[in-house]
């Protein structure tokens, strides 16, 4: 018996850092999304510059008491650090999730378009080794991407705007300082709704061998979804539908926190990673990848 048979071969772990760390670096070199993610950091710019012009002829209205965008848009001229939450809900119900739907569209799908499938899954266990690499990937872009508007949004609100005390939306003035980890706090929330996304654009990517039907796909989903969140007829099943406790991040501008919609959220958008994850894998470690 020679050496090399004398010595059993150590099976791959079903996780490995390092192809981790070159999936991220592969995905982040690609043009399309440093595209994606320049768009994503020219929205608060414009956002910042419109508001700057609509107060020049005065004060842009409201109180600033309610939710939502408008809400937080009306205290921007007040202090610039609003804009990275005017900026998080504008860029939420759409320019976000679809960014991730892009890049979770074409994570599989991409790959086998371009012939390179095959040879990504030469390893023992490689297929559910890939999926969980490339889910994580998306994880990862879900919140680099958030913290890109955030960021974008903050360096804009401190050169249009002034900067201090950030009153909330109960009335409680706070320090600047405290904003800042408020803010923090905001863009994990606003990275965490986007899991479900993910996992549903995965899924759809091992349904097809087209990376441009698979984005599409994802990205139509999405907003067929949207649209059903808005009627009023479907308030029943509305509370299931992944993108409906979004605007839940505004609760973390309250004193005391609001705590409900938020857990709520966090709790469907893992239901949808669990439940997509799984189809994602069923379907992916039974797909015939030869043809």
């Amino acid at each position: 018996m020679s050496r090399a048979e004398a010595v059993p071969r150590t099976p791959r772990p079903l996780w490995s850092l390092g192809l981790l760390r070159n999936e991220i670096a592969v995905t982040f070199r690609r043009w399309r999304t440093l595209a994606l993610l320049a768009v994503l950091a020219g929205v608060p710019v414009l956002v910042g510059v419109a508001v700057r012009i609509e107060s020049g002829g005065g004060e842009g209205g409201g109180g600033g008491g309610g939710e939502g965008g408008p809400a937080f848009l009306s205290q921007v001229t007040h202090n610039g650090l609003f804009l990275v939450f005017a900026s998080l809900a504008v860029t939420l119900p759409f320019f976000l999730p679809m960014s991730v739907g892009v890049l979770a569209g074409d994570a599989i799908a991409g790959e086998a378009h371009g012939g390179t499938l095959r040879y990504l899954l030469v390893a023992p266990a490689g297929r559910t080794r890939l999926l969980l690499v490339k889910y994580a990937t998306t994880l990862t872009f879900c919140l680099v991407a958030t913290l890109v508007v955030a960021l974008s949004a903050l360096v804009t609100g401190a050169l249009l705007f002034p900067l201090g005390e950030v009153t909330l939306l109960s009335g409680t003035s706070i320090s600047f300082g405290e904003g800042l980890l408020r803010a923090l706090a905001i863009a994990g929330a606003v990275a965490l709704s986007l899991v479900g996304v993910a996992a549903i654009g995965l899924f759809v990517s091992t349904l097809t061998s087209s990376g441009i039907a698979a984005m599409a796909t994802t990205v139509g989903l999405l907003i067929t979804v949207q649209i059903l969140d808005t009627i009023p007829q479907l308030a029943a099943v509305q509370p299931y539908l992944f993108p409906h406790y979004w605007l839940s991040f505004a609760d973390l501008l309250r004193d005391p926190v609001y705590w409900d919609q938020l857990q709520k959220n966090v709790g469907l958008q893992a239901l949808y990673a669990l439940v997509f994850g799984s189809a994602a894998w069923a379907r992916f470690t039974s797909r015939d990848i030869t043809a």
